[in-house]
């Protein structure tokens, strides 16, 4: 009998893997009572019904023994639901809801998405290539409400930046889409059982652990939140950006404008306006002035930076820069919610620094829920397997 390793492993080596890689509560009871939040659902529609027979037919070749998977049909639908941008602006936002075909009360699990870098992969598109359809389908499949926000940049507001790796942005784009899912599953009257789970690898890996923390931080027990399964995430910024400012990375180009979208992300958020003659040396400065996050560059990046910036960073001197850093770090803190935190230790795009540095810091705070697994000799993009089943055997072993 296939087991649901061996089938998500043939699923994600015929699909996941041969894609581009780019990039965590029960009540206590001690929790102060939270008012009821605002309505932030604005509009529902039906993307799709799909049956068991219809989502078994996605899979063929490597990715067909994921037809046994199948367990009820699913609806899909796309919601959009006010959201606040990290200029305090009031936006609309949006993103994916697959509920199972049951009639019984199952769990919710929000999925944050890993990095896109088009909007036909943003969740409420629901296109084949997306997160959603894919593997958010097969866990709705077994029985998972799905919650699959957009992120701001995408669906709804694709046409403002997206707050890539930026902390708040992350968090608060799915904690509003939490609750315009509650919204409708209220409205429509349908059985979800109140408990919460939450997971995402890479950029959702990070955006994931934000949310875990403004949940835990800001909600008092809004939401029961009883797992948190946090992947490959970036969350000890200040060491991961030092990593990166003095020492050789890969050189790709794909792998470098993550990193510089990440810069250009809080130069714009932060107001920070410098320009990149400040950050970067010629004729790289022109060429990401020009290109942005698209340039192509093949180069370490710590050959490129400012010998004036490399030293404004070491010597602390830099100090907007670093409080922009600082801003996003979600590595220092003491978790209540049960939390793994996975990761490849030959990660070439997210250093595996940034996961037993959070364990690290976590259990000095006396934190004793956080579990860290070190995927042995594992890269980014062969990391999502073990991420992925043990994911599922985590969360299942709560139900």
């Amino acid at each position: 009998m296939l087991t649901l390793k061996s089938i998500i492993v043939l699923f994600f080596i015929g699909t996941t893997l041969l894609l581009t890689p780019t990039s965590c509560k029960q009540s206590t009871g001690n929790d102060a009572v939270t008012p009821v939040a605002a309505r932030t659902l604005i509009s529902s529609s039906l993307i799709g019904e799909y049956s068991t027979s219809q989502l078994r037919s996605r899979f063929s070749g490597v990715s067909a023994p994921l037809q046994f998977f199948i367990r009820y049909g699913i609806k899909a639908y796309r919601l959009e639901y006010t959201t606040t941008n990290t200029d305090g602006k009031m936006i609309k936002a949006s993103g994916a809801l697959i509920i199972p075909t049951v009639t019984t009360a199952v769990p919710m699990l929000s999925m944050q998405h890993g990095t896109i870098t088009g909007e036909n992969d943003a969740p409420s598109n629901f296109g084949t290539s997306s997160e959603a359809y894919s593997y958010g389908s097969v866990f709705a499949s077994q029985g998972y409400i799905i919650a699959a926000p957009d992120y701001i940049g995408y669906g709804a507001s694709k046409d403002l930046p997206h707050t890539y790796e930026q902390r708040n942005g992350l968090a608060t784009a799915s904690l509003d889409m939490l609750r315009a899912a509650r919204d409708f599953l209220n409205d429509q009257a349908i059985n979800w059982d109140k408990r919460l789970f939450i997971a995402g690898y890479s950029e959702g890996g990070y955006a994931t652990m934000s949310l875990q923390k403004k949940i835990e931080e800001e909600t008092g027990s809004e939401f029961n939140l009883v797992a948190s399964s946090c992947g490959a995430g970036a969350y000890d910024k200040p060491a991961f950006m030092k990593q990166i400012v003095n020492e050789k990375t890969t050189g790709v180009d794909y792998i470098n404008r993550l990193y510089i979208w990440v810069l250009l992300t809080y130069d714009r958020i932060y107001g920070l306006n410098h320009a990149m003659s400040y950050y970067f040396k010629e004729p790289y400065a022109t060429q990401i002035a020009a290109q942005g996050k698209d340039v192509s560059i093949n180069v370490s990046l710590n050959q490129i930076f400012t010998d004036s910036f490399k030293q404004a960073v070491n010597d602390g001197t830099d100090k907007t820069f670093l409080a922009a850093i600082q801003d996003n770090d979600v590595h220092d803190w003491k978790p209540r919610t049960p939390t793994q935190l996975y990761h490849g230790t030959a990660d070439e795009i997210v250093s595996f620094l940034n996961s037993q540095n959070a364990y690290d810091a976590m259990q000095k705070r006396g934190a004793t829920n956080v579990k860290l697994i070190p995927i042995p000799g594992a890269t980014h993009a062969t990391g999502i397997i073990t991420f992925i089943t043990g994911t599922y055997d985590f969360f299942g072993s709560i139900q």
